[in-house]
């Protein structure tokens, strides 16, 4: 295995910036996906599952009363004399894709929560109108908004497989508009896509380095219960990564990426109950522990 190495990690950036320690509130508005409604697609991308990569978020479409159950929740973990920040993280499908005065209430519920020091929204690159970005723009005059994209791979070849349903070259543009109107930008990368290599997903992970994004999300795949992928992989089509392979691209992965990029996930959650690969991986906090002998967050 390689030698330690250190990151710029989420935890260290968040209490620097905000002077406390800081949680994230996942939250479900109610969107869909243009990849599920048949605007670009039916079927979804081929690893989402049902909850559309919101296993975690909260029910619901009342997002104060979603707001108010998950600071309860974390909360209710922490010593009493702990006084938390909060991050809404609107999660579940795609959160810019849908009537505009819906989304303008959502997140306006959010960013006047007092406890809520940031916003967190969770998209696709081709659906970042004119008037979104106006939007954002807006809340981000107000409180920081950071939007996650969901790129994954830089290879064509495999966005068909994965039928992510839009060109690299989406990406691009979504990235400097968001830029140029001030938004943070954090993209998601999975690791372990089929038929990708090494040297392939270090290529995606050097061009988010280089793209304009601010963090990245780096994930194990993980096959759930449900999904196209699922097929695939009882078909024998690919395997997953295992633990010390999966250790050793992250080491590989942070030795490309820019000193200052901030590294916001080192691997994923796949949810318990719909988790068929790989096992190992639902043992969170082996991995975690497994992981920190090698990455060292600064």
């Amino acid at each position: 295995m390689p030698e330690k190495l250190t990151y710029p990690s989420l935890n260290s950036y968040l209490r620097k910036r905000f002077g406390t320690k800081v949680y994230k509130v996942s939250l479900n508005a109610g969107f869909t996906c243009p990849n599920r409604d048949g605007k670009v697609g039916t079927g979804g991308c081929i690893f989402c599952s049902e909850g559309g990569s919101g296993e975690f978020a909260r029910s619901g479409t009342d997002i104060k009363e979603q707001l108010a159950e998950g600071k309860a929740f974390i909360a209710s973990k922490l010593p009493k004399e702990e006084k938390p920040a909060y991050i809404a993280y609107f999660q579940a499908f795609t959160n810019t894709y849908g009537p505009i005065d819906v989304m303008r209430e959502n997140f306006f519920e959010a960013i006047n929560d007092p406890e809520i020091v940031c916003l967190s929204i969770a998209t696709r690159p081709d659906c970042l109108p004119k008037e979104v970005l106006s939007l954002l723009k807006e809340l981000n005059e107000i409180k920081p908004v950071w939007v996650e994209l969901g790129l994954q791979t830089i290879h064509e070849r495999t966005a068909k497989y994965i039928r992510r349903g839009y060109e690299l070259s989406v990406y691009d543009e979504a990235v400097s508009k968001l830029t140029e109107a001030g938004i943070e930008v954090i993209i998601h990368v999975i690791l372990g896509l089929p038929g990708e290599s090494k040297e392939d997903m270090l290529e995606t992970v050097k061009y988010v380095g280089k793209s304009g994004a601010k963090g990245i999300k780096l994930q194990l795949l993980h096959v759930l219960k449900g999904t196209d992928l699922e097929k695939e992989y009882k078909a024998g089509k690919f395997n997953t990564l295992e633990r010390d392979e999966y250790i050793d691209l992250l080491c590989e992965c942070i030795k490309v990426l820019p000193k200052d990029m901030i590294v916001h996930r080192l691997t994923g959650d796949g949810d318990k109950k719909l988790l068929i690969a790989p096992l190992w991986s639902a043992d969170k906090k082996a991995v975690l522990n497994e992981i920190s002998k090698y990455l060292s967050p600064i």
